[in-house]
């Protein structure tokens, strides 16, 4: 498990959570009791800033259907309307893996195979409706892996898998059981604790028609095979301090709102009536009696360090939007060049790629030649470039690189031209002569 992984669980899991966390998110201040302590901790609230930011993000390469290439095998295109065996289609499915990687930085595609025992030919399987399917790992059940490099390849060739399993327990309860699945190239073993013992011991075992383990990472931001970073690991930060400065924010307002009542000589015999109808007498000249209140200045500077910083977030989970500058030439497109591409385009290739990959292995399982290929909206990064790329493609447009047409659809896609215009009409309506114009002469 990663450094930040409780961090990233904590934060998604709202103000519940964080509240759970404790001490590890919101220290105690010195010389606090106890007391006072769990009370503030009681009624912090969390701004679910990172949480909203990775739905809203993990959500721009989704809002459109992710689409199945021709390539891609008839059975294969019918298994992806639930891919997972749990009634989820395969663009649901790659939401949820996109929005993880956000999130934790790293999770993966395990393609596996129901076990076939008594099933002897694949017609057999086929009656019984045995076919592979998708499941979606995450960072925090991955306990370790091995891996060589094979022909230059990095591959895997041990993986173990934290899994927790439901059993029944007499006639009406259940049990969760704890198990961890060791995977390794062409077989399959699963470890459970022995009952009243810490000591792991084989469960169950077998091979597998795969001579590989079918696995596929998917990355957040790569940091080697296998590793991943949170993109949005910094705004995980901010929202940690916004929790703290927020806990410190409430309780100087709570303390500001009850002012202080302040006497001066008035002697230890006057009795003390606070209210409307009440009256306190002094005999001496000197003796004073007043509400002693908050100036506010503490309180004013603590809500705009609180603003700046809900800014400083919003920013933060932007800058994955922003197409970074590349070597882009008069004869290439930002959206053809890989470093002129935001970084959340990025994670929605690389995650294309993984699902071509898992595709291929859920073909392999049942001898089919290819897996084929699926298509993942990407063109949400190129809205941000609308000025800035309009005079580019001008000038693609006038050296004779870029047609009139293309000029007029990418024009359209920035939201330049009005998306409700045809090029067919806007060509006709080029073709005739503008009002007003004088006649060719010839």
């Amino acid at each position: 498990m990663s450094a930040p992984l409780p961090l990233i669980r904590s934060l998604l899991g709202g103000t519940a959570a964080m509240r759970a966390a404790g001490e590890q998110y919101l220290p105690r201040w010195p010389n606090e009791e106890e007391k006072s302590y769990v009370a503030r901790l009681g009624v912090a609230t969390l701004f679910p800033a990172f949480r909203r930011t990775v739905e809203v993000l993990a959500g721009k390469p989704f809002s459109k259907p992710l689409t199945l290439g021709d390539d891609v095998p008839a059975r294969l295109n019918d298994w992806t309307e639930d891919i997972d065996l749990q009634g989820r289609n395969l663009h649901s499915f790659a939401a949820s893996l996109c929005e993880d990687a956000l999130a934790a930085g790293f999770c993966g595609i395990l393609v596996d195979y129901p076990p076939t025992s008594g099933l002897r030919t694949q017609a057999d399987e086929n009656a019984a409706g045995v076919r592979p399917y998708f499941v979606h790992i995450k960072l925090d059940d991955l306990l370790g892996w091995r891996y060589k490099r094979i022909n230059g390849v990095a591959t895997l060739t041990q993986l173990r898998i934290l899994e927790c399993v439901t059993e029944d327990d007499g006639d009406f309860g259940e049990r969760e059981i704890q198990q961890v699945r060791v995977l390794t190239s062409g077989a399959w073993a699963i470890y459970r604790k022995a009952p009243d013992k810490d000591d792991w011991a084989l469960h169950d075992d077998g091979t597998t028609t795969l001579p590989v383990i079918p696995f596929v990472p998917v990355y957040g931001q790569r940091a080697g095979f296998m590793l991943g970073t949170p993109p949005l690991l910094d705004l995980a930060h901010m929202n940690v301090e916004h929790w703290q400065s927020k806990s410190d924010q409430q309780t100087i307002l709570h303390v500001a709102r009850v002012p202080i009542l302040f006497t001066k000589m008035l002697g230890d015999e006057v009795e003390i009536t606070v209210g409307a109808n009440s009256a306190v007498k002094a005999q001496d000249q000197h003796s004073d009696m007043k509400f002693v209140e908050h100036s506010g200045q503490a309180i004013e500077a603590g809500r705009k360090s609180l603003l700046d910083l809900e800014d400083q977030m919003r920013q933060a989970g932007a800058e994955l939007l922003v197409i970074k500058p590349g070597n882009v030439t008069e004869v290439q497109t930002v959206a053809d060049n890989e470093q002129g591409a935001c970084a959340l385009q990025r994670i929605a290739s690389d995650l294309e790629d993984a699902i071509d990959a898992a595709l291929q292995l859920m073909a392999q399982w049942v001898s089919e030649p290819e897996g084929g290929h699926v298509t993942i909206y990407k063109d949400f990064g190129a809205a941000t470039l609308a000025e800035a790329s309009a005079e580019l493609l001008q000038k693609m447009n006038m050296a004779g690189t870029l047609s009139d047409e293309t000029l007029f659809e990418e024009m359209q896609r920035r939201g330049i031209i009005r998306p409700d215009l045809e090029w067919k009409d806007e060509s006709t309506r080029i073709g005739k002569p503008r009002p007003g114009a004088a006649p060719e002469t010839a």
